[in-house]
């Protein structure tokens, strides 16, 4: 019996040992589980955040890449705007009566001399600007002591206005340069308004 009894302790302590290993291990096993489902959990608020900010960026991409387009179009519209204003711009000032056209020449000449001693130049097809234009100018040069502006000889492939020489240096007062210098200066203005 004592035989029995001992067996019968044996197997008692033994599956309380296994009792408590395996109560362990359950505890173990929680913790673990209780640590894997934080991580997971950490991951997917990281995920979400990551997600959340990236859609984000790509909105912010997105809206910028459209204001820009939206900018460009913009730009482009106003230059085709501008160019066919300055077509009919051109077009008017060639068509001027001649009266309004031989003034603005005056004024442009007077403007632009230097030292009076000038030759003035004008277009193959120009039958507005003569001899009698340039001694009105020169009537009014003279009030300023600045010389004597002669009529040349030699045209020049211009559409209107003139070409004022002395020696190598000249100075084109045409239509056409001075559509495209106010055409320039307005396409920088477009070119400003797009990049602020």
């Amino acid at each position: 019996m004592a035989a029995e009894n001992v067996v019968e302790k044996i197997l008692a302590d033994a599956r309380a040992e296994a009792e408590k290993i395996g109560k362990q291990a359950q505890e173990r096993d929680a913790a673990e589980q209780a640590k894997l489902d934080e991580q997971l959990r950490q991951f997917d608020e990281q995920t979400e955040a990551l997600a959340k900010k990236a859609a984000e960026d790509e909105k912010s991409h997105i809206l910028a890449a459209a204001r820009m387009e939206m900018a460009k179009e913009y730009l482009a519209e106003k230059t085709r705007i501008l160019r066919e204003v300055f077509e009919q711009a051109r077009g008017r000032l060639h068509s001027l009566p001649d009266k309004e056209y031989l003034d603005l020449m005056t004024r442009l000449m007077v403007q632009a001399v230097e030292t009076g001693e000038e030759e003035v130049i004008v277009g193959r097809e120009e039958t507005r600007i003569n001899q009698e234009l340039v001694d009105r100018v020169n009537e009014q040069l003279s009030a300023k002591g600045k010389g004597r502006l002669t009529f040349s000889g030699d045209r020049a492939a211009i559409q209107g206005g003139f070409i004022l020489r002395r020696g190598k240096i000249k100075k084109n007062v045409s239509t056409d340069v001075l559509l495209d210098q106010a055409r320039k200066d307005l396409e920088i203005q477009l070119a400003q308004e797009l990049f602020t």
